[in-house]
């Protein structure tokens, strides 16, 4: 029998889980703001200094094997669509080209190998470019099982995302073996833009998928708050067990899993709702990632008209999409504002940038000054910024721009390495492309503060003219 919601709109359907969810308790590691968050209160004091630290270039003599600057006398820009690392003390860094080679090397070594290329599997086109190899994440016991998962646009099927695991070859532990894949999770989407992406292990062991909302402008689909798909998500599974019918295990306290059974006999509540979804509102989670020290999940959401948001991951967390754009309505597609909504900590307006690039929580040692700051950028602007959020208040503190050589520095990613340290990734025509940070030398930080400035932004030209400018690189 139909489910009597399926002919009600997504985002009424996503008010009725909310309500459902009246008395929900998030996650202790991830509590979300309240209705009251830094990105409401206009009088909060943000140091906005520029920070004693400057964006520099890593490895710049690195040679990306089997890459060249030019095909057939065409530029062939490089790519280099995230860093990380395998958690084996190895010291190796894993950097995969988005057209699907994933490249290993030591910080010492002249050039890469190549550990796996799956560009015969993976669709990337400049003119799609927000499709390719966009996601890869190592197994937390990846030095005893040797598994990793990559997750792509795939030839086969076009406009659909895959989810695989691979493992690492017996003889080459610098090579995966090739014919070890095996697909986990397979995702349509309507268009080739908002994909979304990024994979990563939780500090539960659990594996958490992004997903944008699935293209074009202004969720015309209403996938955000369509709790019945699993576009515009964060999920979260269990890649170490199986489902009845999936390749993948669910979690219990998932928090649609409890909410949507069957209780003693009474009906069920809406019919078809994913349990794989750990939190729902995005637009185009473009990069998050977990502060490996406190374990709490930061998702940067690429904006439409007017704001770039950063939100804190938490347990069943509505963050609005699209019925509010950062933590506005959302005017084409508004039906509601009622509670539930969780807003972003951070935001900015598109006169300071316009397409986020999420980035990592500082953990390394050479940088103590940088500890526990959210690193992040704008794509189009080619600005950098580390912010620090109070934990017991849940509000932004500081918000820091740090300085670099590069005028419209094109971000395309960070990572960091098993030490901590902080990288980040640009479009590179000469094959360097990818920075870290450094100390300024004789450079003094002198502390001043300003009212919230995405808040003031809002009274700016470029918020109350929206822009439909895209990022010709970036996801929008």
């Amino acid at each position: 029998m139909p489910s009597p919601f399926q002919s009600l709109p997504s985002s009424f359907l996503g008010l009725v889980v909310m309500a459902s969810l009246a008395g929900f308790a998030p996650a202790a590691q991830a509590e979300p703001p309240s209705s009251n968050s830094p990105a409401a209160v206009a009088d909060a004091a943000i140091d906005e200094s520029p920070l004693p630290i400057e964006a520099v270039q890593a490895f710049p003599d690195l040679i990306w094997t089997g890459w060249t600057p030019d095909v057939d006398g065409a530029p062939n820009p490089l790519r280099p669509i995230l860093l990380t690392h395998a958690g084996d003390r190895s010291g190796r860094l894993f950097v995969p080209q988005q057209q699907g080679a994933i490249h290993v090397f030591r910080p010492d070594s002249a050039a890469t190998k190549v550990f796996l290329d799956l560009t015969e599997k993976v669709h990337y086109a400049d003119r799609q470019n927000e499709e390719g190899l966009l996601g890869l994440a190592f197994h937390p016991r990846f030095a005893e099982n040797g598994e990793f998962f990559v997750h792509y646009s795939t030839k086969t099927t076009p406009l659909t995302m895959v989810l695989e695991r691979y493992r690492v070859s017996k003889d080459d532990p610098d090579s995966a073996d090739p014919t070890s894949g095996e697909e986990i999770l397979r995702v349509e989407h309507p268009a080739w833009n908002h994909k979304g992406g990024t994979i990563c292990f939780g500090p539960d062991g659990y594996l958490y998928v992004a997903y944008g909302d699935g293209g074009k402008q202004n969720d015309p689909f209403g996938n955000g708050q369509n709790l019945q798909n699993l576009l515009g998500k964060v999920l979260r599974i269990d890649v170490d067990s199986k489902g009845d019918k999936t390749a993948y295990g669910i979690p219990d306290d998932n928090p649609f899993v409890a909410v949507m059974a069957e209780n003693g006999g009474k009906p069920p509540r809406p019919s078809g709702v994913r349990r794989e979804i750990w939190a729902y509102g995005l637009r185009n989670p473009w990069r998050m990632s977990f502060d490996r020290r406190t374990g709490r999940l930061w998702i940067a959401d690429v904006g439409q008209d007017l704001w770039e948001e950063i939100n804190l991951g938490a347990k069943g967390a509505n963050y609005g999409w699209s019925l509010r754009e950062g933590n506005q309505p959302y005017a084409p597609t508004n039906t509601a504002t009622g509670p539930g909504f969780v807003d972003p900590v951070w935001q900015y307006a598109h006169d300071i940038g316009k397409s986020i690039t999420g980035g990592n929580v500082y953990r390394g040692k050479k940088l103590p000054e940088l500890d526990g700051c959210y690193l992040y950028a704008d794509y189009v602007s080619g600005r950098l910024w580390a912010l620090t959020v109070d934990d017991a208040t849940n509000r932004a503190t500081t918000n820091r721009p740090i300085p670099h050589d590069r005028e419209g520095l094109p971000v395309l990613s960070f990572g960091e390495d098993e030490a901590g340290e902080v990288y980040f990734t640009i479009l590179s025509p000469d094959g360097r492309g990818i920075y870290t940070f450094r100390r300024r030398e004789g450079s003094a930080s002198s502390p001043q503060t300003s009212a919230n400035r995405e808040i003031a932004a809002a009274s700016s030209p470029a918020a109350s003219e929206p822009s439909t400018t895209s990022s010709p690189s970036q996801p929008r």
